[in-house]
């Protein structure tokens, strides 16, 4: 199965300290991938990493995708259901990165890892997806 990765996902695998970190790293050696991380939520993504962790690991991020070790999904074909996605989920907040990880989950038909549970849960009370851990 394709795990599509999530900015919480991606910041406790870096964490060992996390208290996700384990559940998180084992979600990913039951899904050996592969694993995706869609475009919009790099920015996210690397603001927090380095926030956190600094930007000594949103470089290792960054060589990870770059050599393949996470596959990069631009999903330009996602906006339109990102849109309909932010929309229908107003009252959460989705929001813009959300909504890009379950629209990138929904057309690859795949799980999406986050640890950051509550609106993939509702999410997914109504759209396919899995949701990991």
């Amino acid at each position: 199965m394709t795990l599509t990765l999530d900015t919480s996902a991606l910041v406790s695998l870096a964490n060992r300290r996390d208290p996700g970190h384990r559940r998180a790293r084992a979600a990913m050696e039951e899904d050996r991938g592969p694993y995706v991380v869609p475009a919009g939520i790099l920015a996210e993504a690397a603001y927090v990493l380095q926030a956190r962790l600094g930007p000594g690991t949103v470089e290792t991020f960054l060589r990870d995708l770059e050599e393949g070790r996470m596959l990069l999904d631009c999903g330009e074909e996602d906006l339109p259901r990102i849109r309909e996605l932010v929309v229908r989920y107003a009252d959460l907040p989705l929001g813009f990165s959300d909504a890009s990880v379950v629209a990138c989950a929904e057309r690859r038909g795949c799980g999406v890892l986050t640890l950051d549970r509550r609106d993939f849960d509702v999410v997914a009370g109504e759209i396919p997806i899995r949701v990991l851990p």
